[in-house]
């Protein structure tokens, strides 16, 4: 899936289609036999560079390939309904690389998957009141930010996506996955700042940073909640 999701990200952005068709080399476009495209020994064994013409292969393709199949694992030991965690966390990882990449959310990718979460929590799962007020602050919280700044501090884009982030993780949760979407942002951010000499008003995606946020708060949210309790009671 890791290396479906390479596949996916770079023809999304190529405006290509990605369900069928043949992987190419991006540079010298020669077609991809199946030993060239085995997820991370392929990458090992091929020195990092395409055999054909020896351009060196992005370390993107082998990074997603290995944290899917870490995402993948922590789902399968610590979540229940496997199917729809694989199919959420695919999709989170190709909204994180294009939206990093373009600075766009692909509506063809999140419109869809906020209807099947929907569906999916209205019959399967027994926190809906929780999961819906997540959402729908989540969802007011990023609107009047988008309102306020008229768009500047918070792409509408982003607006969509807190959507589906609020029914993956519920109430009160929510609280921890805004808290770590904006902590983490910040420290990216001022990092950014001091490394590469941009200034405030320079363009920064905030979809990897709500996602991020997200996760850890899926996996760990119930735990952070119970240590930050026993520090105050």
């Amino acid at each position: 899936m890791g290396s479906f999701i390479n596949c996916v990200i770079f023809r999304l952005i190529k405006s290509e289609q990605f369900i069928k068709g043949r992987s190419k080399c991006p540079k010298c476009n020669h077609k991809l036999g199946v030993l060239d495209l085995i997820p991370v020994f392929s990458f090992i064994f091929l020195k990092g560079k395409c055999k054909y013409c020896k351009t060196r292969i992005s370390f993107q393709y082998i990074i997603i390939e290995i944290i899917t199949g870490l995402l993948f694992l922590l789902s399968y030991l610590y979540l229940n309904n496997i199917i729809f965690w694989l199919f959420i966390i695919s999709i989170l990882m190709i909204i994180f690389l294009v939206d990093l990449k373009t600075f766009i959310i692909p509506d063809k990718i999140l419109i869809p998957t906020i209807f099947i979460s929907l569906f999916y929590i209205l019959l399967f799962d027994s926190d809906i009141i929780n999961r819906l007020i997540g959402a729908g602050i989540w969802f007011l919280f990023f609107l009047i930010i988008h309102l306020i700044s008229k768009g500047r501090w918070m792409g509408f884009g982003d607006v969509k996506l807190a959507i589906l982030l609020g029914f993956l993780v519920s109430w009160p949760n929510i609280l921890i996955a805004m808290f770590l979407s904006f902590f983490i942002g910040a420290i990216i951010s001022i990092g950014l700042i001091l490394i590469k000499n941009k200034n405030l008003k320079s363009e920064v995606p905030f979809a990897p940073f709500l996602i991020v946020g997200t996760l850890v708060t899926v996996f760990l949210g119930d735990y952070l909640i119970n240590w930050y309790l026993s520090l105050i009671l």
